[in-house]
């Protein structure tokens, strides 16, 4: 059985994402590069820690994992994949007491300012009345022929 032209696919869009989405794709795939970068650095500076080899190899795995997680969400972002915002939401309200604890407790200000900040604009992006009318295909500029 051959497929109907006139049928949409589950995983594809008539419209391609707003300026909103393709600009979330950029804050979470930074994020994303912040993540192999930490990953990097904690190999590169391996020999000086009490944790051993295979603690820091572990660690920094776990940061190489999530930094291609998310440029696995943004490549699905700025592709027009509406399954990569839940994902994309869901990873900043994980990072939200992230900030809030370098903030805080750890006194690092600067550190949790900047997380926060970027945290929650790619949380403003990502649910931002443009982006939700996109991913619920509202836009029904493309049906009206």
């Amino acid at each position: 059985m051959g497929e109907r032209a006139d049928i949409p696919r589950a995983d594809s869009r008539g419209a391609p994402p707003p300026g909103v989405v393709r600009a979330a794709a950029a804050v979470v795939g930074a994020q994303g590069l912040v993540g192999v970068g930490f990953a990097g650095y904690l190999v590169v500076n391996a020999s000086g820690g009490a944790q051993g080899l295979g603690g820091i190899l572990g660690e920094s795995g776990m940061f190489l994992l999530i930094g291609a997680a998310l440029f696995g969400l943004a490549w699905g972002l700025s592709r027009g994949r509406f399954w990569a915002r839940t994902p994309a939401v869901v990873v900043q309200l994980l990072l939200l007491p992230v900030a809030y604890s370098l903030l805080v407790p750890s006194r690092q200000v600067l550190a949790g300012a900047i997380t926060a900040v970027v945290v929650i604009a790619a949380l403003l992006l990502l649910l931002s009345a443009p982006a939700r009318a996109w991913a619920l295909d509202l836009d029904d500029t493309r049906r009206r022929g």
